[in-house]
């Protein structure tokens, strides 16, 4: 990558604050010997709502797997807080793909929930009533507490999105990766992400996300990270998403590029 837009942004790519939430250096990532993702060197700042934008099979769950250890690196370093993940686990929590978890597993909402706590009570220790508590919380926090006794089977799917959100929220991390949390939900399971985001930031969190709806991204976002198998570009929202970095992202993708279009023109910046 040689771009003038890319050189500026990483000209520091390599310098990694030991207390920045996400610190990743020289990733590279491979499924028999075909680099998914290329030399990703990378700092995620504290307190923002970090959209990780880019086409279809540009490494963006890939990325979140990666970084949580869930596939192996080909070649890299990833760091939470100056540390391995190991070290830093209490303070990172994961909201996988909905499609990717057994939704028929019998068990209720609150129990799901509920493992959120498990880094706090230690193994084979009982689960107490005061972290049952805090699960209900959580669920009452994303709008479902109502649901909490209901089988997870029985949930619609921004319900299910929901139970995952909250079980999030009760490891009380400091950093949220969430992989594509507002795929297939309804209108109301949208507006509650958004709200719960924007009370993460408020607390001094930060949030990694998966995001696939370019319309949206200056409305929840206020850092992007342009991803197709290399970064394209990462920084403030304001200064990253603009028309020449998503084409160089998205190619000649037309519909995507209409989005785009749209989610400039309500930054007074036209797309052409």
């Amino acid at each position: 990558m040689t771009s003038l837009a890319h050189e500026t942004i990483h000209a520091t790519a390599h310098e990694h604050p030991a207390d920045v939430p996400l610190a990743i250096h020289d990733l590279t990532v491979a499924y028999q010997r075909k680099p998914v993702l290329w030399d990703i060197d990378l700092n995620i700042p504290e307190g923002k709502l970090v959209a990780l934008v880019g086409p279809n099979g540009a490494g963006k769950s890939t990325l979140l797997k990666a970084c949580l250890g869930l596939i192996p690196l080909t070649s890299g370093k990833v760091l939470f807080y100056g540390q391995p993940l190991r070290k830093q686990r209490r303070q990172v929590a994961y909201v996988p793909q909905r499609e990717s978890v057994d939704w028929d597993f019998p068990i209720s909402a609150l129990d799901v929930v509920t493992m959120g706590t498990y880094s706090q009570i230690g193994w084979l220790r009982p689960v107490r009533t005061k972290h049952r508590e805090l699960a209900r919380q959580a669920l009452e926090q994303v709008g479902i507490a109502d649901l909490a006794e209901r089988q997870i089977s029985q949930l619609s799917g921004g319900q299910q999105q929901r139970v995952f959100l909250a079980r999030a929220l009760v490891q009380e991390a400091r950093f949220y990766l969430m992989d594509e949390p507002f795929a297939a939900v309804d209108a109301a399971t949208e507006v509650a992400i958004v709200s719960l985001l924007k009370t993460l930031q408020t607390n001094g969190k930060t949030a990694l996300v998966v995001h696939h709806d370019l319309a949206t991204v200056t409305q929840y976002f206020d850092w992007v990270i342009l991803l197709n198998s290399r970064i394209v570009a990462s920084g403030p929202t304001q200064t990253v998403f603009t028309a020449d970095n998503l084409r160089k992202t998205y190619g000649g993708n037309l519909s995507l590029l209409a989005e785009a279009g749209h989610a400039l023109s309500q930054l007074g910046r036209p797309l052409s």
